[in-house]
């Protein structure tokens, strides 16, 4: 064997150790992932009620609103799906589509929902009976936050803030489980 090839093969070996030692990237670790989503679990079902709020100035809307919950891909994803009719014509007036699911490696719920060509993504701040996520509008910012109250039924409101302005009410929604 020459000199180089005796220099080598001590480089050769050690790059392979190397290499070899290295960490895999970790990928997701799906139990985390699952228990995390079990702290939603309670709004898993179907839900119907009432929402009303303004669409702009003077631009009030009442609708019958329905939410249908459920768990996808073995736990890891929920997916909600809203929609408000016209109490009397049942026209749908509102439709929107939501996922939610959990970052382990940034330890953070992600809420992504579609609406009227929209797409939104954003954090899911989760408590104990509720949750509350929020976005820039332009110069504004939409606030939605959830709640289960006393009877168990989801209360949710959106309020619309600009600036040192003090937030604005523009949705309430309350909705029941269904048996």
């Amino acid at each position: 064997m020459s000199s180089r090839n005796r220099l080598m093969l001590p480089l050769t070996l050690l790059f392979y150790v190397a290499i070899s030692s290295a960490q895999a990237p970790r990928g997701p670790n799906l139990e985390v992932q699952r228990e995390a989503m079990q702290k939603l679990a309670f709004l898993a079902g179907k839900w119907s009620g009432e929402a009303k709020g303004t669409r702009g100035p003077g631009a009030a809307f009442k609708v019958q609103q329905t939410e249908e919950i459920q768990y996808k891909l073995d736990g890891l994803v929920m997916l909600i799906e809203g929609a408000g009719r016209d109490p009397e014509t049942k026209k749908v007036m509102f439709s929107a589509l939501a996922t939610v699911s959990y970052d382990d490696a940034a330890k953070s719920y992600r809420f992504r929902a579609y609406n009227n060509g929209n797409y939104l993504d954003t954090e899911l701040k989760v408590s104990e009976n509720g949750f509350e996520w929020s976005f820039p509008a332009g110069p504004f910012t939409v606030k939605n936050a959830m709640r289960l109250n006393a009877e168990g039924d989801w209360v949710e409101t959106t309020d619309v803030s600009s600036g040192d302005n003090p937030p604005r009410r523009t949705m309430e929604m309350t909705v029941r489980k269904g048996k």
